[in-house]
């Protein structure tokens, strides 16, 4: 899990898409670069000497232009808070990996485990076929055709659920593999394949059930993917404020050198300075001003609004994973503590008295998939808690932002 979270290239970008949000902020606080002009003025249109009229003046000019109000320090404001949405986009991509992946992990481990527990009770119908031959050959008991016949169609049926176990596992087992490199695909397989996984609530971590509507609902607030729209909607924000600075003017300073010639006498002629303050009037607003700040309002409100669905939908998530885990505890405690122990003695009882002619042998097979069956339900009610509990650590993934 450590390593396919390491490996997700996503994760990288996410970095990356941070470092340029934040390098934007930076530049959109920055004064506009100042902008040089160079020139002739006033140059006669007769001959184009220099210094035949005392207005020609070769110019130097520089002029600055100043945003509008506090645009330049909420631009940079917007820049960082949709930065610093990409952090808690990383830890949610992380909680939905580590979901991912034990989600397919637990898929693959329960069609490895049943198809352990068939191949198990298949030796056990094959010594049955061999003892319903045996019997059947000999005529020495009750044994019928149909018995052979119901004892071969046993195995056959246990073979097709075997190769259909089979397919599920190579498909869980593919999608496995792509959340880990080549080389460390053989331990993945190997992993998955291994003996039940154990997943559980992390240590002193808030029992779901324990959790009443307030107390969810702050836990919730807390979620990664939550956080990371409360950053946008915080830009979003900022974008308001942006917008009404359009009602404020923009300056601009211009100032300038002009170098003059001597006169045709040879008369010195003074050089001119020149300074000047420019500005734009905001004065019509309807079109423009007001149409951005509207925009800017709505998009914000539309921003609000997702993060209420995301709320509902984290928290109905929650609430169905909590009584399902309830439900399956239930399920779980009954399998153990009586079900499976019954259908084992059922079994049991049936072969003995199928063995000592004093049973049927289609209530001997009837018990024997029944028990199997159990077991392989019992086997999909515990993956089916550890999706749950994987699911609700996901949920719970902002537990530690929790005041």
């Amino acid at each position: 899990m450590a390593s396919a979270q390491s490996q997700d290239p996503w994760l990288a970008g996410s970095e990356l898409r941070e470092r340029a949000l934040l390098a934007n902020g930076t530049a959109s606080s920055s004064l506009p670069d100042p902008m040089l002009s160079v020139g002739f003025a006033n140059l006669p249109t007769d001959t184009l000497d220099f210094d035949q009229e005392p207005m020609t003046q070769f110019k130097v000019g520089v002029s600055q232009v100043f945003p509008r109000g506090d645009s330049r320090a909420l631009s940079a404001e917007r820049f960082r808070h949709l930065g610093s949405a990409q952090p808690h986009q990383r830890a949610d991509r992380r909680a939905r990996i580590a979901l991912e992946v034990t989600r397919e992990w637990l898929l693959a481990y329960r069609a490895s485990a049943s198809i352990a527990l068939i191949e198990r009770d298949r030796d056990l119908f094959e010594q049955l076929l061999e003892v319903v031959e045996a019997s059947y050959t000999s005529a020495l008991g009750r044994t019928r055709q149909q018995d052979l016949i119901r004892a071969q169609l046993e195995l056959t049926r246990l073979d097709e659920r075997l190769s259909r176990l089979n397919e599920q596992q190579q498909i869980s087992l593919s999608r496995l593999l792509q959340w880990v490199s080549p080389l460390e695909q053989g331990p993945a397989l190997s992993f998955a394949m291994a003996e039940r996984p154990d997943i559980a609530l992390p240590e002193g971590a808030i029992k779901p059930e324990s959790l009443d509507a307030n107390s969810l609902g702050r836990l919730l607030s807390g979620h990664p993917s939550v956080l990371a729209v409360d950053a946008r909607v915080a830009a979003s924000a900022t974008g308001i404020a942006i917008a009404e600075q359009g009602y404020r003017p923009q300056w601009r300073v211009d100032a300038s050198y002009g170098y003059r010639d001597d006169d045709p006498l040879h008369g010195d002629r003074a050089d001119f300075f020149s300074v000047g303050l420019a500005l734009d009037m905001p004065l019509f607003t309807e079109k423009r001003q007001d149409q951005n700040v509207r925009s800017a309002v709505a998009s914000t409100e539309a921003l609000r609004t997702e993060r209420t669905l995301l709320l509902r939908r984290l928290y109905a998530s929650f609430e169905t994973e909590r009584k399902r885990l309830a439900v399956l505890e239930e399920r779980r405690q009954l399998y153990r503590g009586r079900l499976l122990r019954e259908m084992r003695e059922q079994a049991e009882a049936s072969l003995s008295a199928y063995t000592n002619d004093d049973g049927d042998f289609a209530e001997v097979v009837r018990a024997r998939i029944a028990e199997l069956n159990a077991n392989i339900e019992a086997l999909d009610i515990e993956v089916q808690r550890l999706m749950s509990i994987s699911q609700l650590n996901y949920l719970m993934a902002g537990a530690g932002a929790e005041t």
